[in-house]
């Protein structure tokens, strides 16, 4: 069973990149591994360091910025275009982000992001950049994002918006199910169907 969501309140990592690609979330070299684990210490790898060399972090990235922290991950539009590689909702997660937030998605990144509990709100491009610029106004600035509800907002503030999901993996996040939980969570009510079918 996965990690359940309801309401993440937390500081942000802002990242005002358009056109993010996946295999700039996690190079293709790093895509070896089968389990989930351990893909976080390469997230945004050639963004992050020089040559490739961990010693040698990119001060100017925001997630070599230790005044930048937190479970919310706030992107620029079209986040997660490219290939179709699921490990890079994995390393996002694997990284400590619980939520992306993005004016566009790519759809085959948001479907994976919604299987891997990682949480990913879609927000007009004027509420996308109001967060970006509370940010810069004060790193310590927080975003609430109530699942439940269906809102996020800018904690401090009136400026608020609400967001869809997809009622069934709504579901699962709320519970932290992945399908087969979802399944044996429905298990008598697929027993009474199979004995009184419609």
């Amino acid at each position: 069973m996965g990690k359940s969501i309801n309401i993440v309140k937390s500081t942000v990592v802002p990242l005002p990149i358009e056109n993010i690609d996946t295999d700039q979330i996690i190079p293709a070299r790093f895509l070896k591994a089968t389990s989930r684990e351990g893909f976080g210490k390469n997230l945004f790898r050639d963004w992050r360091f020089f040559n490739d060399d961990e010693s040698k972090p990119k001060s100017d990235f925001p997630l070599n910025n230790p005044v930048y922290k937190g479970k919310i991950l706030v992107a620029g539009k079209n986040f997660g275009c490219g290939s179709s590689r699921e490990h890079a909702a994995w390393a996002i997660k694997d990284y400590g982000f619980d939520v992306v937030v993005s004016s566009f998605f790519a759809d085959i990144f948001k479907n994976n992001a919604l299987n891997n509990f990682l949480l990913p709100i879609l927000v007009s491009e004027d509420f996308l950049q109001k967060i970006f610029e509370a940010v810069k106004k004060d790193n310590a600035a927080e975003v609430e994002v109530n699942l439940q509800e269906q809102f996020i907002k800018i904690v401090g503030s009136d400026l608020q918006e609400s967001f869809d999901i997809n009622t069934y993996k709504k579901t699962c996040l709320l519970n932290g199910y992945d399908d087969i939980d979802y399944l044996l969570s429905i298990k008598p009510e697929i027993e009474s169907f199979e004995k009184h079918p419609a």
